[in-house]
């Protein structure tokens, strides 16, 4: 990745933190909506179509792709959805041109057992975020034009929380990538479960978050645990022993935290007397804090410089920055000012590290 692209992430991943704590300056407005965009549609679905593409530079489609995704966000958030419609309209189009030339049209791929679990997961990334934005589309216009479903959570507020799940998918791909020891049939049948596991357990989360079902949803949450931490028992055994494992290896274990707080959140709802609004939101903030800024971030900038390590920095002190970036700084910034600036300083200098470091030959490798 060339020094203008990382710039380019580096400003938007960097703008998406900020627009999480805006809410202290300007509390009339909701941002949230807004910077989860920035983060996982407009860096993360870039990087994913960058990632694809295999070019090295930001290639025409890759550009209008985040140029339009920028448009969309703020479109969303400022509730013109005959325009957002449109926009996302064309973006499906984009991505589903990168991912027919990448795998095909119909994901055959998912169905045998030929195909490597890495190519099944980066399939399911791109697939998704065609999805995602179709399903966001269809839920704009039933919550706000036709409301052709009675599904109280049918609309975009349920969806956009979706977008993270194909840097999520893309994530893993990497992962399973790294996994090159796993080579017997029961390694091989372990993460082709897994990856099923994974896919659907999430389809039938959000089902159920449409029929409101929180005995269904927290038993789905748990199996989707099992799934994630069989991840990082069959990663740290079986991964390759390289720079970018101690990164991924950080996220996989954001990601077990997101399962926590998941099944807290969800739990939570048995229990009348911690069943409170505030408790709720303190949840649902911490969930969504670890989720992107810890899960989904490790493997961005992971895949951002995939062909350029081994880079130039201690990486256990950039991942102790990371966690206490996310931990500490970043869930007290949300409801303090004075934490929120400390937080987008510390997010700030562990971009600049893992984005700008030079690699060990001072010659970083073009894809």
């Amino acid at each position: 990745m060339n020094f203008g692209t990382r710039l380019l992430f580096f400003s938007t991943l960097t703008l998406a933190m900020i627009f999480g704590f805006m809410h202290l300056i300007i509390p009339e407005y909701n941002f949230e909506r807004l910077h989860i965009f920035l983060f996982n549609l407009c860096s993360g679905g870039s990087i994913i179509i960058y990632f694809t593409e295999n070019r090295g530079v930001m290639s025409l489609k890759n550009k209008i792709f985040f140029i339009l995704t920028f448009i969309y966000a703020f479109l969303s958030f400022f509730h013109m959805y005959v325009y957002a419609i449109a926009v996302s309209l064309i973006l499906v189009v984009i991505v589903e041109m990168v991912r027919v030339k990448k795998f095909s049209f119909f994901p055959f791929d998912f169905f045998t057992t030929k195909v490597p679990t890495y190519d099944k997961f980066h399939h399911a990334s791109l697939l998704c975020i065609s999805l995602g934005l179709l399903l966001s589309t269809f839920a704009i216009y039933n919550h706000e034009f036709s409301k052709l479903l009675p599904f109280e959570k049918f609309e975009l507020n349920t969806f956009f929380l979706g977008f993270s799940f194909p840097v999520s998918l893309i994530s893993l791909s990497m992962i399973f990538k790294m996994m090159h020891r796993a080579k017997t049939p029961i390694g091989r049948y372990t993460k082709i479960a897994i990856f099923w596991t994974i896919n659907l357990g999430v389809i039938i989360f959000f089902i159920f978050i449409l029929f409101e079902s929180a005995i269904l949803e927290l038993v789905i949450s748990l199996i989707l645990v099992v799934a994630v931490v069989t991840t990082l028992f069959l990663y740290i055994n079986l991964g390759l022993k390289e720079q970018q494992k101690a990164f991924l290896t950080s996220g996989i274990c954001f990601l077990i935290a997101t399962a926590v707080t998941g099944v807290a959140y969800i739990a939570i709802y048995f229990y009348p007397d911690y069943n409170t609004a505030e408790n709720l939101r303190l949840l649902r903030n911490i969930h969504r804090i670890i989720s992107l800024y810890g899960w989904n971030l490790s493997g961005l900038v992971v895949i951002s410089r995939i062909n350029d390590f081994p880079i130039r920095l201690h990486s256990g002190r950039i991942i102790f920055l990371h966690w206490i970036t996310v931990f500490l700084l970043a869930p007290m910034g949300y409801y303090s000012l004075t934490f929120a600036a400390l937080a987008v300083i510390s997010y700030i200098i562990f971009l600049y590290f893992v984005f700008f470091s030079k690699c060990v030959d001072d010659v970083c490798k073009v894809i």
